[in-house]
């Protein structure tokens, strides 16, 4: 049997086991038959350091959230990225992602390396923890628990091959002090306690790319202040010769998600572009960082997607839209849709809004039924799953072009190097 139809029999057998022990040697198979085949987990660091000293520009990196049907996704995205020679690509899953989609970090990295041998790809694959987030409530309850809570989260994940994580502690941002460096003060204490964390596990040879935020997404907008009093208050708490984040996510108008309307289509979103690019350039001049971050922009009209690169934003992350792709395609099978939307009024009732219509409620929470639907999401009929990955394939090569992140397998190269020695 050929690796190229081993790898099926593997992954699956992978995310659907029983056998926690027998899955763990899956993962370890997987990952191993990837590095054989020259395909490895890599950190984006340098490739981020090189933006922030001006070594090149106009280019934003696509983050890809994969909630469903992963390894067939993933397959789509290496699909699109080959063709278009794309190095400067992130898969990621997010921590609440990774609760509700019934992922864990060891199975979300093998179904891309997985997908990533496959397709042929070859080089350096960038596994990403998006929005690691601190639970604000859980925090002020009991902060040790929380931030620990945390941490195994993130020693599981690089475990695993994420190589790039994402704190989030915007979340813990007091707007209600009038000084700003003190509102952003646990923001900045809390990064910078998760950056110690993660170099002191980070493998032997890797400098794991870290990214900060701080606003929260769906909140007001972020501003330059906001910006310079996170920074000198977390570079303060870093010891010296520390290497820092990379990144910074900022709020410039986006919801994750976007805002769905009475009809569930979704409200157009006006983003504050010269206010990311002043961030971007700041986060650069400044602080040597490699820009700004956009979340919450997979459902905004394809001509927004243009705007990022002139900006100078170095990344932008995509979930909801390629998930709507899925759910909405005339090819997804309506018997099970209309199971998920039984399910979901039978399990979710209790996140109905008052005033909010049927279509709004579904569309707001119909990623929750990803989790108790995965096997029969990965078991869709062949025709059809094929059209579906095609319409996907297709968006993320539009999504590529618009980013400007064609081209970009030298620019990887020349800066990304190869596995770690562990």
């Amino acid at each position: 049997m050929s690796t190229n139809d081993k790898i099926d029999i593997l992954i699956k057998e992978a995310v659907f086991g029983t056998d926690l022990q027998k899955m763990t040697v899956l993962y370890q198979t997987i990952r191993q038959t990837a590095l054989d085949s020259g395909i490895y987990p890599a950190s984006i660091q340098e490739l981020y350091m090189a933006a922030g000293k001006g070594q090149f520009s106009g280019i934003t990196v696509p983050a890809i959230n994969i909630r469903l049907i992963t390894y067939d996704v993933a397959r789509s995205v290496f699909r699109a990225a080959m063709k278009d020679n794309v190095g400067a690509l992130i898969f990621e899953i997010a921590r609440s992602e990774i609760g509700y989609t019934k992922q864990t970090p060891a199975e979300y990295s093998a179904c891309v390396l997985a997908a990533a041998v496959k397709e042929g790809f070859r080089g350096p694959v960038f596994i990403q923890g998006d929005h690691f987030q601190v639970n604000r409530a859980k925090y002020q309850e009991n902060p040790e628990v929380e931030l620990n809570a945390i941490k195994a989260l993130v020693k599981d994940s690089v475990e695993a091959g994420f190589y790039n994580i994402d704190i989030d502690a915007s979340t813990v941002v007091d707007i209600s002090k009038t000084d700003l460096i003190k509102q952003q003060e646990k923001n900045s204490q809390v990064t910078a306690e998760m950056t110690r964390f993660i170099r002191d596990i980070e493998p032997k040879g890797v400098t794991v790319s870290i990214g900060g935020e701080i606003g929260e997404i769906g909140k007001g907008n972020s501003t330059v202040a906001d910006l310079r009093a996170f920074m000198d208050g977390y570079l303060h708490r870093l010891p010296k010769g520390s290497k820092g984040i990379s990144k910074i996510s900022v709020q410039t108008g986006t919801t994750h998600g976007g805002v769905a309307l009475p009809d569930g289509s979704i409200a157009k979103v006006k983003i504050d572009f010269d206010t990311l690019k002043k961030l971007s350039q700041i986060a650069r001049a400044e602080y040597g960082l490699g820009g700004a971050v956009q979340h919450g922009a997979s459902t905004l009209p394809d001509e927004a997607f243009d705007m990022f690169p002139r900006v100078e934003t170095i990344e932008v992350h995509l979930a909801t839209g390629f998930q709507n792709i899925v759910y909405d395609s005339p090819q997804f099978p309506e018997d099970l849709l209309q199971r998920v939307y039984l399910y979901l009024n039978e399990h979710n009732s209790n996140e109905r809004k008052e005033g909010q219509t049927e279509e709004q409620f579904l569309y707001n929470t119909r990623k929750k039924a990803l989790g108790p639907f995965k096997k029969e999401l990965w078991s869709l009929p062949e025709p059809k799953l094929h059209a579906i990955m095609t319409e996907l394939e297709n968006r993320f090569s539009l999504i590529f072009h618009k980013l400007n992140a064609v081209d970009t397998v030298k620019l990887v190269k020349k800066y990304v190097g190869s596995p770690a020695k562990k």
